[in-house]
């Protein structure tokens, strides 16, 4: 197993801003997606990531911490995470289609928010963003 980053050993982290279609975010929340697949990942050392739930719903729904985060091949990713990774294997090969590796985010400790966070004015990231290099979003979520 390739693990990138185990939290327990880092000691400067940030926090971002996760663009997640809602459709994934519902399964995040049911607690039935318990890992975050991405083809690309962060450079800098990550503690939270806030969950954006991208159109039509366009609001912050709650963040959850990075315990790990794992690099594979997308077969590996799916034969080790399959049953607790929330997509299809037909979406999952499909969004991975032509890449030799990709991640998976493990999902701990998730926190939603009583109320969603409406972003006035402000357009989600394409992917994820940097709350600290953003005023707006470090103002909107009292960080």
């Amino acid at each position: 197993m390739h693990i990138l980053i185990n939290r327990n050993f880092l000691s400067d982290f940030m926090n971002v801003l996760m663009s997640i279609k809602p459709e994934f975010v519902n399964r995040i929340l049911t607690g039935e997606k318990q890992y975050e697949f991405r083809k690309s990942i962060f450079k800098e050392n990550v503690e939270r990531i806030y969950i954006y739930s991208s159109y039509p719903v366009k609001k912050i729904v709650g963040y959850f911490e990075v315990d790990e985060i794992i690099h594979k091949s997308p077969e590996e990713l799916w034969n080790s995470y399959s049953e607790v990774s929330g997509i299809s294997k037909k979406d999952f090969f499909e969004y991975f289609k032509d890449r030799e590796k990709g991640y998976a985010i493990k999902i701990n400790n998730l926190k939603v928010f009583d109320e969603f966070i409406e972003m006035k004015d402000y357009t989600g990231p394409q992917s994820f963003c940097y709350i600290e290099n953003s005023d707006y979003l470090m103002k909107l979520l009292l960080i």
